[in-house]
Order: structure tokens, then sequence, then C-alpha cells
């Protein structure tokens, strides 16, 4: 018996529970219009400080959060399915690697890695960031920046994900607005091809109507209840 391929998509709603603020919900960043401002390359060629102190703010704010139990659940899904389970996240956070899964990829990069724009290597990287930190492997100054996807660049991973999704059975949703692309045109390009997609959510997105199954509630609720559905199955 074969199983179906899944792909699941994760945004800021699955963390959010955690701690962590979301992108676009009430009080989130781009409420504050921060991100909108700092997070492009004209702002760091301008003012590359102020970029810099806010993004070591966003790395401080990673201390001591921990997954919760919708990530310890995706997990539980990769680790326990006998198919294959494929994770892309918009989340710059580590709590998906945390709760142990290793099938994953950081469309938006990472907030915990530093990337040398003199090199081009990217490094892991817990401490705040500054035009004075020298390249760990060049010793270049001034060239880190932090490994995040800005407004005006093209998120990582994009060919191995379309491929994903080339073959995928199932496409899930998991707390994302359904407005950010290109991640948000996912769901379409699952469903041109017939293949079921699910929605959880804290509430209905922009494009829940593409959606052929949508359960709504708190992720720590609705994901396990999701997950333990696929494996009973």
């Amino acid at each position: 018996m074969t199983h179906p391929a899944i792909v699941i998509l994760t945004g800021s709603g699955i963390s959010a529970e955690s701690g962590i603020d979301t992108f676009r919900g009430a009080g989130g960043l781009r409420n504050r219009n921060v991100v909108q401002d700092l997070a492009n390359p004209q702002a760091f060629a301008r003012d590359p400080e102020k970029v810099h102190e806010f993004y070591n703010m966003r790395r401080r704010g990673l201390i001591g959060k921990e997954p919760n139990a919708a990530h310890h659940a995706l997990a539980r899904l990769e680790a326990e399915y006998p198919g294959d389970v494929l994770m892309v996240t918009q989340n710059v956070d580590d709590l998906h690697e945390a709760a142990g899964t290793q099938n994953l990829f950081h469309m938006h990069g990472e907030l915990r890695k530093a990337w040398c724009q003199a090199c081009d290597l990217r490094t892991p990287w817990q401490e705040d960031l500054t035009i004075e930190t020298p390249c760990p492997y060049c010793e270049e100054t001034g060239q880190l920046r932090p490994d995040i996807v800005w407004f005006g660049e093209v998120p990582y991973h994009m060919d191995a994900i379309l491929a994903a999704l080339e073959t995928a059975e199932v496409f899930t949703s998991i707390g994302t607005s359904g407005t950010v692309y290109p991640a948000a045109g996912f769901v379409e390009i699952a469903r041109n091809r017939g293949v079921h997609t699910v929605e959880l959510n804290l509430e209905p997105s922009d494009n829940h109507w593409d959606f052929s199954e949508s359960h709504h509630g708190p992720a720590t609720e609705v994901v396990p209840q999701w997950v333990d559905q696929i494996l009973r199955t």
C-alpha cells in the first residue's frame, strides 16, 4: 500500500502560541510598519546598524521560546508516517527543528543564521550582529547580514518546493494569512493538479476558498487532531 506524499506549509500562526510575533495578525510586526521599512536591501545599504538592531532584537526574542504542541505533532507525523512528508515554512524561527522536524525548507531564511555577502557563506549565528562583526570564514567586516529573505528578494528553495508540489497528493497550509506570495499561491498549484488541500488556521485565510477541507482553531488544537487523523488512515 502506498501512502500519499504530503507537503505542509507553515506560517507565523503555528508559532504564535510559543510567544513568537505573527507577521500580519493583530499587533503583528507588519502592523507596526517595522518590517516594510527595514526588511529590504535598500534599508540595509542605507542604515545597516538600524537593520542589525532590529534583527538582533528579533534573534534575542527567540531565547527561551519552545516548540508547542503543533510543532511536536508535525515532527511526530514526519517520524511515524509511512510516506513522504515535506515541511516548508515561512517562519524564520527554529521551533520546527527544536521539535525534531528534519525534512524542512526555510523559504524566508533563518534568524539564527548569518550570511556573508563577501564570501557567500552562511553560518549558524546566536549573537548580535554589527557592521564591525567579522565573517568567521573570510574575516571581512561589514559584510555579514541576517540570513533572511527581504522584500524584493527571491525566497529560498523554490525549485525544490515547486518540484515537491508537482508530486504531492496532500497539501496542508497551517497558520498562514494567504496573502504572502509566492507561498500563498502554493494551494492553487496543488488544487489545479487535483491535490487534496487542507487549511488549519485560527480563522479562514484570505484564500480559504481554495481549500477542499478547513479546520479553524488554535494551532495547538487543530494540528494534533489532523495529525492523529492522518496517522490513523
